[in-house]
C-alpha cells in the first residue's frame, strides 16, 4: 500500500517529496485503530457538543471556559492562564470571552499586576448558567463515554490520553512511559 500511495503523490507531481524508505508507513492494524480512533474522538465530540447547544445553547469550548474559571481561585484567570486551561489560541480564548461578555456571564478586568495583562472573571449570572448546563453535560458524558467502559478501560484511556498529551507537548515523545500516577 506504502508503494502504491508513494507512486501516485509521484505522479501527481510531487517527485522526491515521499518516499517509502523515509515514511513509516501505518500497517492495517495501526491504520484501522487510527480511524476508529478518530471516529471514536467526532463522535463523542459531536454528541456533546450537540446536547451542550441543544440543552444550554452555548458551544463546548464556552462550557470549558467557564469551568475552568469556576475551578479557580475568585473565579478569575488572566487571559492568558486561561487560554492554556481551556487549550485555547489566545485569539480564539478572545473571541469566545467577548461572546460570554455580551451575555454578561464574565467580565474582563485589568490585571491590577501587570497593565498589559487582562483577567477574566466568570460573573454570578454565568455560575448560574454553568451550574444549569452541567447536569444535561454529565449525563452526555456519562452516556457517550464513561458508562461504556469498564473500570480498567477507563483507568487505560487516563494513562493514553496522559501519553498522548506528553507526547503533544514533547515532539520527541516522552522519556519514559506516561502514568496516570504520574499525572496525578
Amino acid at each position: 500500500m506504502s508503494g502504491m500511495i508513494c507512486q501516485t503523490l509521484n505522479h501527481l507531481g510531487y517527485p522526491g517529496i515521499v518516499s517509502a524508505s523515509e515514511t513509516r508507513w501505518l500497517t492495517a492494524d495501526e491504520q484501522r485503530n487510527w480511524r476508529l480512533f478518530l471516529t471514536a474522538c467526532q463522535t463523542l465530540f459531536g454528541a456533546i457538543e450537540g446536547q451542550l447547544q441543544q440543552g444550554a445553547g452555548f458551544p463546548h469550548g464556552y462550557y470549558e471556559i467557564m469551568v475552568r474559571l469556576s475551578e479557580a481561585p475568585g473565579r478569575a484567570l488572566r487571559m492568558s492562564q486561561l487560554a492554556e486551561a481551556s487549550t485555547s489560541s489566545k485569539s480564539r480564548l478572545s473571541h469566545a470571552v467577548a461572546r460570554l461578555e455580551e451575555r454578561g456571564w464574565i467580565r474582563r478586568v485589568n490585571c491590577p499586576t501587570d497593565r498589559r495583562g487582562q483577567v477574566a472573571e466568570l460573573t454570578d449570572e454565568g455560575f448560574a448558567a454553568l451550574a444549569a448546563a452541567a447536569p444535561g453535560h454529565v449525563d452526555q458524558v456519562r452516556r457517550s463515554l464513561i458508562d461504556v467502559l469498564t473500570p480498567g478501560q477507563l483507568e487505560q484511556l487516563g494513562e493514553i490520553s496522559a501519553a498522548i498529551v506528553a507526547a503533544a507537548d514533547h515532539p520527541c515523545g516522552p522519556a519514559l512511559p506516561v502514568t496516570l500516577a504520574a499525572t496525578r
